[in-house]
């Protein structure tokens, strides 16, 4: 079983992400924040096995939560933005600072089977995640 954690600061999308992979037999969403200040208390009470991070958030922003998570022990992040989509500099940037893959938040239902393969994918080699 893997435990999720979602951060994104719209209900909506929370829930959405939450249903895609609530619907899997091998997800546990443990976790649903609308914030990194919220987030932060929930990775260490409920030990994740993957971070769902949107970028575009009040306050502490996903860059600034992945620039913190740098340099120690965490688990995979894959983001979910309408930022990132295809070949953006989003997208690149979110990787470079150290996310694992990232997901057009407008595509999640019209595509929630890839995105749920590439969650799957996450877990199962965290070390690296093509978004393919």
């Amino acid at each position: 079983m893997f435990n999720v954690l979602v951060i994104d600061d719209s209900l909506t999308v929370r829930a959405i992400i939450e249903q895609l992979l609530e619907s899997e037999k091998d997800f546990r969403v443990v976790g649903s924040a609308d914030s990194v200040v919220a987030a932060r208390e929930m990775i260490d009470k409920f030990v994740p096995s993957v971070i769902i991070l949107d970028l575009a958030m009040p306050g502490i922003d996903g860059f600034a939560f992945l620039d913190e998570l740098a340099g120690h022990p965490h688990a995979p992040v894959l983001v979910v933005s309408s930022h990132t989509t295809w070949g953006s500099a989003a997208e690149t940037e979110a990787i470079e600072r150290g996310a694992k893959a990232c997901f057009d938040k407008a595509q999640l239902v019209r595509h929630g089977k890839s995105f749920v393969a590439l969650v799957r994918k996450a877990v199962s080699n965290p070390a690296t995640v093509d978004p393919a």
